[in-house]
């Protein structure tokens, strides 16, 4: 069925009726996209008119099939009776043979299931002849020895050869397939034993063989017994072997506590002496497994890594157990003595301070050592580390054991043959027990509360005796920094209190230098200031950051009531001097302000018209609604205003009442200019709306399209001109009640002058 074909100009697509999902609402908001709802409403009716004079057409046209519809279904009912009888036949037949198709598929799926069974237990049998054809034939293998290699099952006899395991272990590795596939089965647990006994032989004979090619150096013994072991998937019983009987006694034997505690580098040379292992002890399986450079890829072994799975584990082990104290931050009355005088020991602790890849806490030491060694008087204080001497130099005895583990670590990692080997390595569980055991987190929080105790105590006994001039120009300094400060933040694009995402971008011109303290780290970070974005600031950082610049503008002249006592007392005479840094530095901080204000007028006028430009939904609560005369306010204009009072009432406390007057009239002043040029555009689209249905009544004729209210009472338009007026008028009371006056907003009397003359001509026209 086809719906008839309308004008050519209609909003709307005929075909939408007659989808399935047609929905009202949907097809009302989507056309509203295109035109206004007057519009759509009269192609609503010009269409309907259509289809009304189509269906008439219709039922003309068929009138006489209409009419004799009822004559055409005389005797249906008997024809229907006629065909019932032959259709119930059929349905039996069906049900018959679907009976019969039923039962043989039965039948073959019983067939088949029995089928399956019958192949699964041939496979069970099938197997199980391996494995019995596999145990005797590695048992005729032995037997094929004589009678020597024969005993060797009772495990005292000399060890099989090389070649021979080679073979037991091909047919071994098939037996242990076929065993694991028949598990359960009774015949297997008869063979168990024979199976255990071939297995303890040939462990038996494979750990011998490998310690008697290692012990004579002998390549090929090696290569046959890895391979035989590769071969029966069990490589890592291997490397565990060579970490037992080889790698262990060695450890044990470098590892002595009395002896890194009682040599200066006692530490360095353990671990140099374990560094040699690997060349000298391991240089013949490394080789064989490839680790080496001048393995040759025809003989190599694969899937061994002795170095990370036998080597390594038994370090950390060894480290572990044998060195416990090489893991403890350290006690700070039991350290080793250091005799140095004061201007090598902040040699030797700026030294570790250059390297940063360290340690954490030795880096909050950095600006205390550097002003220290920098004052001109540091030689007439030197108590003012005595406090916490102890403690740095039991840090530095523990972050030179730390930094020396760290290069043993390094270097142990370039003894690796590949970078596949030294990421197992780092993967290795080892590895990573190794480096928790350093515990660095709890190592700071020790040591930074025990240094920052001692030298803040230290610091504050002492800092009234430090040169005047040096915090006069520490004063200056800071003022000078807090303005540019200032002028950072005042680019920061302003965030939402409740959410991350910024109102308004702000492209980046510089880097904030606030945001690091060494200029050499910002210089080789490989990325450009351009492309860094500025973080986000909230609004209520920004006030905090106008009232912080309020008050320290008034603290100003106080420092110089406060300086210039005491620089009397040491005989400073250039007051004026001091006054005129202070000004300048008053007049940076001055030059902020325009700027900082501005931000702050900015987004207060933003978010107070956000609400305001609700003013365009007027038109669509009264238009065609039938809705009472408005008699209050719309609530927009409450959450218009509540940015405003929410500066008055939360920041009374840290803002002075002037400021906050200038931020109100500004934001106010901005916001109620857009109202107005928005309020403009809604009246002038009613009148224009208004003037439209005047002519189409005049065309029509027709006392249906007049844009009365259904009810006689004041038209739409009206309603939506007194609705505007009451708006603006409760935006001039609040206003008012904020303390401020109406005539000192821009734009506030042009706008109620606006909605004065439409309230008059609301009221006017007769209803």
């Amino acid at each position: 069925m086809s719906l008839p074909r309308g004008p050519e100009n209609l909003c709307f697509d005929k075909d939408e009726f007659m989808k399935a999902d047609f929905d009202v609402d949907h097809f009302v908001s989507d056309c509203r996209k295109r035109v206004q709802l007057e519009e759509l409403r009269e192609d609503l009716e010009l269409y309907y008119k259509l289809l009304k004079t189509a269906m008439v057409e219709l039922i003309n046209k068929d009138y006489a099939d209409f009419v004799n519809l009822s004559t055409n279904l005389v005797g249906m009912d008997k024809a229907l009776n006629q065909l019932s009888v032959p259709l119930g036949q059929l349905r039996e037949e069906v049900m018959s043979l679907k009976s019969c198709v039923s039962e043989g598929i039965q039948a073959v799926d019983d067939r088949m299931t029995k089928q399956e069974d019958i192949r699964r237990k041939k496979m069970c049998v099938l197997r199980l002849i391996h494995v019995i054809q596999s145990v005797e034939k590695i048992e005729k293998i032995l037997h094929s020895q004589g009678t020597k290699e024969l005993s060797s099952l009772e495990g005292n006899s000399p060890l099989l050869t090389g070649q021979v395991l080679e073979r037991i272990a091909t047919e071994f590795n098939q037996l242990q397939f076929h065993a694991v596939q028949s598990k359960g089965m009774p015949l297997l647990d008869k063979v168990r034993p024979r199976i255990a006994g071939i297995t303890a032989m040939l462990q038996q004979s494979l750990e011998g063989l490998l310690l008697e090619g290692l012990q004579t150096s002998n390549v090929d013994i090696v290569r046959h017994c890895l391979r035989t072991y590769a071969t029966i998937d069990k490589t890592r019983d291997a490397e565990a072997l060579v970490g037992q009987v080889l790698v262990k006694p060695y450890v044990d034997e470098v590892m002595v506590e009395q002896y890194v505690q009682s040599h200066p580098n006692g530490l360095q040379a353990m671990y140099n002496r374990l560094l040699e292992f690997v060349p000298h002890h391991c240089r013949l399986l490394r080789e064989v497994t490839g680790g080496a450079i001048s393995s040759e890829k025809a003989d190599i072994v694969p899937g061994y890594d002795f170095l990370v799975n036998s080597v390594w584990p038994e370090i950390v082990r060894g480290l572990e157990e044998k060195l416990p104290s090489l893991f403890n931050p350290g006690n700070p009355d039991v350290f080793h003595e250091v005799d140095r005088n004061a201007e090598q020991f902040f040699s030797a602790l700026n030294l570790y301070i250059g390297d940063e890849r360290q340690c954490l806490p030795i880096l909050n030491l950095k600006l205390s050592v550097a002003w220290y060694k920098r004052s001109a008087e540091w030689q007439k204080w030197p108590s003012l580390f005595a406090g916490s001497l102890c403690v740095i130099r039991t840090l530095l005895l523990f972050l030179q054991k730390y930094t020396t583990s760290m290069d043993f670590v390094r270097k142990f990692e370039r003894q690796c043959g590949s970078q596949a080997s030294v990421k197992r390595l780092r993967a290795h569980p080892s590895y990573h027990s190794f480096n928790n055991k350093w515990n660095l987190p709890v190592y700071f929080q020790i040591r930074f509360r025990e240094i920052a105790g001692a030298l803040e105590e230290a610091l504050s006994d002492t800092l009234e005796e430090a040169p005047a001039h040096r915090l006069w120009k520490l004063s200056l300094q800071v003022l000078a920094r807090y303005s540019v400060f200032i002028s950072e933040v005042s680019v920061r694009p302003i965030s939402s209190e409740n959410t991350k995402e910024s109102k308004k971008p702000v492209p980046v011109g510089r880097k904030e230098s606030s945001l690091s303290l060494n200029p050499s780290e910002d210089q080789g970070n490989g990325s450009s200031p351009e492309s860094l974005p500025l973080s986000s600031i909230s609004s209520t950082q920004l006030i905090y950051v106008a009232a912080d610049l309020d008050k320290l503008q008034d603290r100003i002249p106080d420092i110089l009531d406060m300086i210039k006592p005491k620089l009397e007392m040491i005989g400073f005479k250039n007051i004026s001097c001091i006054a005129g840094a202070l000004e300048d530095s008053k007049t940076s901080l001055s030059a902020c302000v325009p700027t900082l204000n501005n931000r702050i007028i900015q987004d207060l006028s933003e978010s107070s018209f956000a609400y305001l430009k609700s003013a365009l939904e007027v038109p669509r609560l009264y238009r065609r609604t039938n809705k009472e005369v408005p008699t209050k306010a719309s609530p927009y204009v409450d959450s218009a205003l509540k940015p405003f009072y929410r500066l008055q009432n939360d920041y009374r406390d840290s803002l002075k009442q002037p400021m906050i007057h200038q931020w109100l009239e500004g934001a106010l002043s901005e916001s109620t200019q857009k109202y107005y040029e928005t309020v403009s555009d809604v009246l002038s689209s009613v009148k224009k709306m208004e003037e439209s249905l005047k002519r189409l009544k005049q065309a029509r004729r027709a006392a249906t399209s007049n844009p009365v209210g259904t009810n006689g009472g004041m038209s739409d338009d009206n309603k939506i001109r007194l609705q505007l007026a009451l708006d603006v008028e409760y935006f001039g009371e609040q206003i008012q009640k904020m303390g401020l006056e109406t005539s000192n907003i821009k734009s506030f009397s042009a706008l109620a002058e606006l909605v004065l003359t439409a309230k008059d001509q609301a009221t006017a026209e007769p209803s």
